[in-house]
């Protein structure tokens, strides 16, 4: 039986309630606006929704992606086979105290926001990454000297087997320190976890100065990053001793481009989409970019956005 044939058979009223949808086409969902078609695309309402998808896909060995607000992806022009299934359905806050409870699908902008409007403060750093709470706490995200890992007190995963997901609690609690946080980096990619949710402590401030201090951020980011086109933000992670950009800029790669895709003028550690790049040329500027700041320095860039998908 096709893919699409089980999965109408399967999950029939998630079909008929549009939650799952054929031949999607991903550069709507990602932030670089690049991509070929999903082969089955859904957007589970409830978490048992979600658990179900994820039997259904491991029974089958059907390959599957969660996605979150797809801001650090790179997806091949010729698409995802399997099943996408993006979390943008779970959207709950909550606060306690100084504590805050975020589901995987809120956006990082719109948690700093609610964070701000209950006076407390640690979020600001990240009121600009364009990215889902899943994302940031998959992959530690941070920016301007605050991490994920400075303000995160606890999170909900799931364990992608069949032993874990069908028991009688599927939902796996870390503690802050069960993370292992590094640069870009935690035991979510180790273990293939799926994030559900995580609680963050922060502290007391007045509303007032935490927007100056969002609002500041917000400034430094529009002056020195290229916010208004298409990107991934980073492409690279930062090598130890030295700035990417600085690296990318004294190979003289600065505007650097192959058919729509370029190295930023304004910053060098992005690519940009100028108007219809592909997965490919990106990934050629990329090579290209990689090849270079080695041949001059010696220094392997390794890629900090997830490439999926084949080349």
């Amino acid at each position: 039986m096709q893919l699409r044939d089980s999965i109408l058979a399967s999950f029939p009223h998630l079909c008929e309630a549009g939650q799952i949808r054929f031949g999607v086409p991903m550069k709507d969902y990602c932030s670089f606006k690049i991509g070929g078609l999903a082969e089955v695309f859904c957007v589970p309402q409830t978490q048992q929704h979600l658990i179900d998808l994820l039997v259904f896909c491991i029974n089958g060995n059907i390959p599957y992606f969660i996605l979150g607000k797809g801001s650090n992806l790179l997806i091949s022009d010729k698409g995802l086979s399997g099943v996408v299934i993006a979390t943008s359905a779970f959207t709950k806050i909550t606060r306690d105290e100084d504590y805050i409870s975020a589901f995987s699908g809120v956006l990082l902008k719109d948690l700093c926001d609610f964070a701000m409007e209950q006076g407390l403060s640690g979020l600001e750093f990240a009121h600009g990454i364009p990215g889902s709470v899943g994302g940031a706490v998959f992959m530690n995200a941070g920016a301007y000297g605050g991490e994920i890992k400075d303000v995160l007190y606890c999170s909900k995963c799931l364990v992608p087997n069949l032993e874990s997901l069908t028991s009688s609690s599927p939902v796996l609690h870390l503690k802050a320190e069960e993370h292992k946080f590094s640069y870009r980096h935690s035991a979510l990619q180790e273990r293939s976890l799926i994030h559900l949710s995580s609680v963050f402590h922060l502290h007391h401030d007045t509303t007032d100065a935490i927007k100056q201090r969002m609002d500041m951020l917000e400034a430094q980011r529009w002056e020195k990053q290229p916010m208004n086109l298409p990107s991934a933000g980073s492409v690279f992670k930062r090598p130890e001793g030295y700035f990417t950009g600085k690296l990318v800029d004294d190979c003289g790669l600065r505007g650097f481009r192959i058919g729509d895709a370029a190295v930023s003028d304004k910053h060098c550690g992005f690519i940009v989409n100028l108007g219809s790049a592909s997965a490919k040329e990106v990934l050629q500027v990329i090579r290209y970019v990689q090849k270079s700041v080695f041949d001059h320095f010696g220094v392997c860039l390794e890629t900090e956005i997830r490439i999926l998908g084949e080349p």
